[in-house]
């Protein structure tokens, strides 16, 4: 037993992949490769940093000194100066030209600019893993029929994969708005401690070309095509705000899937996956509760609230830069990454292992099926010579005749009913014929072939793998 608080994110919920790129060694090998990239483009550029200089930093970026490094930010209070000091330390022969002409926020934003945008692909791809996932579900069952609800109250019937064409619509949307994101992504540079790049039309004797190049190298080297073209001391807190609003967007459409999962799961229609050895509840044995989706919105509603931490930091920034945003970024952002992707891990899990009671479906929709099919049989009524007006009225009478029994725990037995009253134009045998689900679904089958046919692409190379969930 842990004597020390540690984070349910990391120990219960999210991947390795997202807990190796947000740990503490990602980030300071992701610094110490911003020194190599300032360094190399320096040089090539004619600053007085030697080419033997630049492959001492390159070799010594994984020789990290962490107890150096910390026992030097004890003493100085800044925790980059006490990791230049560090790499000094690995590479004394460049230990005079690291971080030249830069500021703190050089290796810290442009690093935390790199990591979000690889924690971005990388939940692109899960975003997608789970939405194939949930692609073979819909198809499995385009043509399934189903209660449809509206107001969680009985409504015409749809199939479990149009409604599970729902959930994917939504996710899709989510992949538009981080696709969006991913393209407007931009590198800060090495822009000077307001950004004027006043250090280095010093160091470049006015040659701003030169700036423009360095700044364009290392953009390229660490794959971005676009700069910042204005900024203060760090980058602009918007692209944050805009992350952790995508993030906040999958949040948003797990927890309607999940929700969705809730309430199917309690009419023993639809169950998220269990296991043989799984226990529901410490006391009531038979329990088979839906702890999965529970989770995901348990997880969504945590990720949705992290998400107002971006845009509240970026509406106080003041003038060039305020360190009042060091503190939360440090838990909010990474925090949003790890949340998005233990949701992500859940929604393939449960995608993956849907389990259909259709024998509870079938009896579900038979059940109000007599209801549904008063429209049918209206027309028909009508065919046969009847008044619309007047059949519609018999409809409605014996409709609440029937619904009144229901409620009393009674069979409804609305096409008897309606076959008694001597003024319905049809007998109950004649009626039941017009009672096949199918009848009654409109264009679902067709509408999820035609949507999933038009996504499927997007969805080549998406993992297939299985997702083993902690707990």
């Amino acid at each position: 037993m842990k004597d020390r608080y540690e984070s349910p994110l990391s120990t219960r919920y999210a991947s390795d992949t997202m807990l190796h790129l947000f740990s503490a060694d990602m980030r300071i090998r992701t610094w110490r490769r911003l020194w190599v990239a300032l360094a190399r483009a320096e040089s090539k550029l004619g600053l007085p940093v030697t080419a033997e200089q630049v492959q001492a930093l390159e070799d010594n970026i994984d020789n990290i000194d962490y107890e150096a490094a910390e026992a030097r930010e004890k003493e100085v209070r800044h925790d980059v100066m006490a990791h230049v000091y560090a790499y000094g330390l690995a590479a004394p022969s460049a230990a005079g030209i690291i971080h030249l002409g830069a500021t703190s926020c050089y290796v810290t934003d442009n690093a935390d600019i790199i990591l979000y945008r690889d924690g971005l692909r990388y939940l692109r791809g899960e975003l997608l893993a789970a939405v194939k996932a949930l692609a073979d579900f819909a198809m499995e069952y385009r043509s399934l029929p189903t209660l449809g609800y509206t107001h969680y109250q009985p409504a015409q019937l749809v199939t479990v994969g149009k409604r599970a064409s729902l959930w994917i619509q939504d996710f899709m949307s989510d992949l538009e708005e981080l696709d969006w994101v991913l393209s407007g992504m931009k590198i800060l540079g090495c822009r000077g401690t307001t950004g004027t790049e006043a250090s280095f039309v010093e160091l470049f004797d006015g040659d701003t070309g030169r700036i423009d190049e360095m700044n364009r190298m290392i953009a390229e080297e660490f794959g971005f095509e676009k700069i910042f073209p204005v900024s203060g001391q760090t980058y602009p807190r918007k692209l944050d705000a805009r992350i952790l609003n995508a993030l906040s967007s999958i949040a948003q459409s797990a927890y309607r899937m999940a929700n969705d999962i809730r309430l199917l799961q309690h009419d023993r229609q639809i169950e998220e996956p269990f296991e043989s050895n799984q226990i529901g509840s410490s006391a009531m044995a038979y329990k088979r509760n839906p702890m999965r989706s529970e989770r995901i919105c348990s997880l969504a509603r945590y990720l949705m609230a992290d998400a107002m931490n971006a845009p509240m930091t970026a509406s106080v920034q003041w003038l060039e830069r305020t360190l009042d945003d060091s503190a939360n970024r440090r838990i909010s952002l990474p925090e949003g990454f790890l949340c998005a992707d233990a949701i992500l891990r859940l929604v393939k899990n449960i995608a993956g292992g849907l389990r259909v009671n259709e024998k509870i479906i079938d009896a579900t929709t038979r059940e109000y099926l007599p209801f549904i099919a008063t429209e049918n049989l209206l027309m028909e009524g009508v065919k046969r010579g009847g008044d619309r007006q007047k059949l519609h009225e018999v409809i409605r009478a014996a409709s609440m005749e029937a619904t009144a029994a229901m409620k009393r725990g009674e069979q409804g037995e609305l096409l008897a009913k309606l076959a008694a009253t001597g003024e319905f134009p049809m007998r109950e045998e004649e009626m039941n014929a017009l009672l096949d689900p199918a009848l009654y679904t409109g264009r679902c089958a067709e509408q999820v072939e035609r949507y999933i046919a038009e996504i499927r692409p997007l969805f080549a190379g998406a993992s297939e793998e299985n997702v083993e969930i902690n707990v």
